[in-house]
């Protein structure tokens, strides 16, 4: 059972991890959204008109966000389940626990 000290940091680890998985979702939406966009209208860079190197730079761009966004989140809520149950982000047994690893 965890005290009140555990339970806190554990809820504002959970908090981070949330804000976190935010931020993966809003690159996944993003950077799906621009690479449909650029695939349907080869001509509309959108936000990365800057970007040199043409459609393959764009689309190489977007793409790279909406996985990289999606591995984000997913990673951000594993761990935040993780600090919930209190876990450590590693996995069972990397928090700060009393059990063995018998």
């Amino acid at each position: 059972m965890l005290g009140g000290s555990e339970r806190r940091a554990n809820g504002r680890r959970a908090v981070k991890y949330g804000i976190l998985q935010g931020l993966g979702m809003v690159l996944l939406v993003l950077g799906g959204q621009g690479a449909i966009r650029q695939l349907v209208d080869h001509d509309d860079a959108g936000l990365l008109g800057w970007l040199p190197g043409g459609f393959a730079a764009g689309i190489g761009v977007h793409v790279l966000a909406a996985v990289g966004g999606a591995l984000l989140a997913g990673w951000a809520h594993d761990a935040a389940k993780a600090a919930r149950d209190g876990d450590g982000p590693d996995g069972p047994g990397s928090g700060s626990g009393s059990g063995s690893d018998d």
